[in-house]
This record gives structure tokens, C-alpha cells and sequence, in this order.
């Protein structure tokens, strides 16, 4: 009912709510319904995302003939299954090189990837689509020098991960996305520290070496597959992973519920048409 009809007293109330699917909730074991009429669906999936449609019956009470009359309201509730976004980081950072054709460039790259692996590892927290190119950079002042600029992901799903969600008793989400946050920081002071290494304990500076602030992070966002973000439909939680409507689709970790050409689809989250 609405607030206003909520605050008013009733006569004989009862009240019958309908699924998604057309049929009553009374009696269905994800369901628990309260005497007053309050709805609360327990373990709620995917699939039982949709309309609730919840018909008030009351009785009123003539003032001057004291004849009774029966009362119909329906209200209709549009419920849907959500996720927090999962988060992951974009990593990019650069060093200077003597050269571009140095065979040691590539070894470097595989033991930092191996240096960074380690300070997260016990996070279950991995580096993910990591790459690495030279270029010549022209620098006032300094003339052209060679520069690698590195690039990498840090994704809060590293073997064990699931292993540790099972031991919280609340959504996995807040537990994944506050260890690849801390990842983050761990890798952030890393790269902070080479800029203190190479001020204060090193006499000659190494042949390959971190660029002093260059590094940087962009935040990413994704959900997981049947869900996808839509600002529009879902402007009171612009950044959640809502699940996919009927017609839509997602497949992978994209934000995006794409369209889907086979009318078969008509579930709520579709991971595939």
C-alpha cells in the first residue's frame, strides 16, 4: 500500500500478492508473508526478479446506513536482483631505459610483474593483461631518452578467492572489492618507495628505472555475467549491477546487458540468447 493508506486504520484487511509468474506467494517457501502484509523474499535470485503485484482488500463502514462495502487496491512493485560492482584497477607506470632494443627490457618486465605478484599474493589478488612498450620520449631539457611504458590490471579474482568468500556471511562483493583496494595501495606504495630508493640509496642510478610519478590508476568497474549497469531504468543505483531484463543479455564481466534477438529470451538474467 502507499504511505498515505499505511497511516489510516482498516477494517477486515487482507491481502494477496502475486509472483512474477501469475501466481500467489501464500504458502511458497522463499516467502514470508506477515499478517499486516509485509512481503519479504528470502534468498532472492535472479530469476525472481519482476513485478509484485500485492491487491488490498478492506471493508468500510457507512456512517448512516452501517451497510459494509468491500474495498480493492492494487499495487504493483517492481523488484529486481543486484550486485555491487566488482572492482578492478588499471595500473600504468613508466621507467626509463638506455635503450629500446634492450634485451634486459623484457627481463625487467617479467621480474616486476613477479615482485608485484608477491606483494598481493596473500590478498588472492592477481596482475592481469600486462604489457609493456619502449618509446622515445623528447624531455626539455634532457634531450630524447627512451622510456618503457608499462600497463597492467589488478583483479580481485586470484585463484582461492571463492575459497574466502565462503567464510564471510555477507556479500562477497564488500570482501573482494576492499582486497583489490588494498592491493592497490600495496602496489601505489611500492612504486613510491623507488622514488625514495633512487633519491637516497642508490649511488649510481640502475640502468633500468622507475620515472618518479608517473605512476597512475584508474578505477574499473564490472559486473558479473547477467548483470549490467543501466543509468537510466536504474537512476537510484546508477553504479550496481542490476540483472538483465527479459530480451537482454550478458555474457562476460561487461557493464552492459546487450540486446537480444531471440524472443525465447524472456528470463531475467540471461547469460547467453
Amino acid at each position: 500500500m502507499d504511505l498515505a493508506r499505511s497511516q489510516e486504520e482498516l477494517l477486515d484487511p487482507n491481502y494477496l500478492w502475486i509472483g512474477p509468474d501469475g501466481r500467489s506467494l501464500e504458502g511458497q517457501l522463499h516467502v514470508n508473508l506477515t499478517e499486516t502484509g509485509k512481503l519479504m523474499l528470502l534468498g532472492f535470485k535472479e530469476y525472481m526478479s519482476g513485478a509484485y503485484t500485492c491487491t488490498l482488500s478492506h471493508k468500510i463502514i457507512e456512517t448512516t446506513t452501517q451497510e459494509e462495502r468491500e474495498m480493492f487496491e492494487t499495487y504493483k512493485f517492481m523488484v529486481y536482483a543486484y550486485r555491487e560492482a566488482d572492482h578492478a584497477y588499471q595500473v600504468s607506470v613508466r621507467f626509463t631505459t638506455r635503450q629500446c632494443e634492450l634485451r634486459a627490457n623484457g627481463q625487467f618486465f617479467e621480474e616486476l610483474l613477479k615482485v608485484l605478484t608477491n606483494v598481493i599474493s596473500d590478498l588472492t589478488c592477481h596482475i592481469t593483461e600486462s604489457s609493456y612498450k619502449c618509446h622515445s620520449v623528447r624531455i626539455p631539457n634532457r634531450g630524447l631518452l627512451h622510456e618503457l611504458f608499462v600497463s597492467f590490471q589488478v583483479n580481485p579474482f586470484a585463484q582461492g578467492w571463492e575459497e574466502v568468500c565462503k567464510q564471510v556471511p555477507y556479500d562477497c562483493e564488500d570482501v573482494t572489492n576492499m582486497r583489490v583496494q588494498e592491493a592497490r595501495d600495496r602496489i601505489g606504495e611500492f612504486f613510491k618507495k623507488q622514488t625514495y630508493a633512487l633519491r637516497h640509496e642508490f649511488q649510481t642510478v640502475p640502468t633500468i628505472h622507475y620515472v618518479e610519478n608517473s605512476f597512475s590508476v584508474t578505477h574499473i568497474d564490472s559486473c558479473r555475467p547477467g548483470f549490467g549497469k543501466n543509468d537510466v531504468t536504474h537512476q537510484g543505483c546508477a553504479s550496481c549491477c542490476v540483472v538483465c531484463e527479459p530480451g537482454t543479455y550478458s555474457p562476460n564481466n561487461e557493464v552492459t546487458c546487450q540486446v537480444c534477438t531471440d524472443p525465447q529470451v524472456r528470463m531475467y538474467g540471461a547469460r547467453f540468447c
